[in-house]
């Protein structure tokens, strides 16, 4: 599903002053440049600011609409955030994950956007990905929460260099006296994806396991990439609670199919992944979302956070 959460009346107030943003922004005195020149970029959250970043190079600023620590699905804009987005001369965000984002974008008046979940292809997904069969359920465990479009794309390095693509389109447009190192930056960056791709599928190729557990469903995607079947607790909203049902499905999975670990997350709260490996007597370990860079991450970028999960994947599926 797209997380479609309420959106609180402190946003709707800030996204009905945005017509008057929008033409200050449009206005020769507007902000879509900072005083020296640099295109001014907002994105949401961090996988979209670091291609934003890595793409943009010395030529942006880029703000980022989630900060550091901040659960990207709960986030609520201030009005100051709100002007930024009117403001902006590139947008960079993803259309379904953040409705306080979407709702400002779409009254913002922005003329260059790069909205992730179209430039590449979506998928729905459950609580259980198969990615030997790109289906749900082929362990039995009844998925739940299906019918919707995961877009947790970032996780796949393939889907990823899809949207760094287009972000580079995007930046171009906006600026495009910089097209050429646009281009040279993103061929860079695809390269290096392409490369993250290769190690993914190096390093999983030898297993003694295919399933994984996980705190909600945000590597449907990765399994599918790989081969895995990832098997989550609660579905694409990480604050949704799981039923009883899906709570004993899980145990009869992780016996049948010899999972050893139940992967929680840097931000989002553990207890229920902790619960269920101290009842099923697995150990605990982090798969990160990269839904943001904090303290506690085992990286300190998008790169690094990826072969942090890659080694947790090694370990807890039996490679070799």
């Amino acid at each position: 599903m797209n997380i479609r959460r309420p959106i609180s009346t402190a946003t709707l107030a800030g996204v009905s002053v945005l017509g008057l943003l929008a033409l200050s922004a449009c206005s020769p005195s507007g902000g879509a440049r900072t005083e020296d020149g640099k295109l001014r970029v907002t994105a949401s959250f961090y996988p979209m600011e670091f291609l934003a970043r890595q793409i943009g190079g010395k030529h942006v600023e880029v703000t980022d609409l989630t900060k550091p620590g901040v659960e990207p699905h709960d986030l609520e804009l201030s009005p100051k955030q709100t002007a930024q987005l009117g403001e902006s001369g590139a947008v960079v965000y993803l259309k379904g994950l953040q409705p306080a984002v979407d709702a400002a974008v779409e009254q913002s008046g922005a003329k260059h956007v790069a909205d992730a979940a179209a430039l590449t292809s979506l998928e729905a997904h459950g609580t259980e990905v198969d990615g030997h069969h790109h289906t749900t359920g082929d362990n039995h465990s009844h998925s739940e929460s299906e019918g919707g479009k995961d877009p947790h794309l970032w996780l796949d390095p393939v889907k990823y260099a899809e949207v760094a693509k287009g972000v580079n389109k995007t930046l171009a447009q906006a600026d495009p006296d910089h097209k050429a190192d646009y281009q040279k930056n993103t061929d860079a960056l695809v390269k290096k994806l392409d490369g993250l791709n290769t190690e993914f599928k190096n390093g999983l190729k030898k297993r003694s396991s295919d399933t994984f557990l996980t705190t909600h469903a945000a590597f449907g995607y990765l399994a599918e990439r790989y081969g895995l079947t990832e098997e989550a607790i609660s579905g694409l909203d990480p604050e949704a609670e799981p039923s009883a049902k899906r709570i004993r499905d899980l145990h009869t999975l992780a016996k049948e199919h010899h999972v050893s670990t139940v992967f929680f997350e840097t931000i989002a709260n553990p207890a229920t992944a902790k619960a269920l490996a101290g009842d099923l007597h697995l150990k605990t370990d982090v798969l990160d979302p990269l839904e943001g860079i904090n303290a506690k991450s085992r990286g300190k970028d998008y790169f690094g956070v990826q072969r942090a999960n890659l080694a947790a994947l090694q370990k807890a599926l039996g490679s070799k």
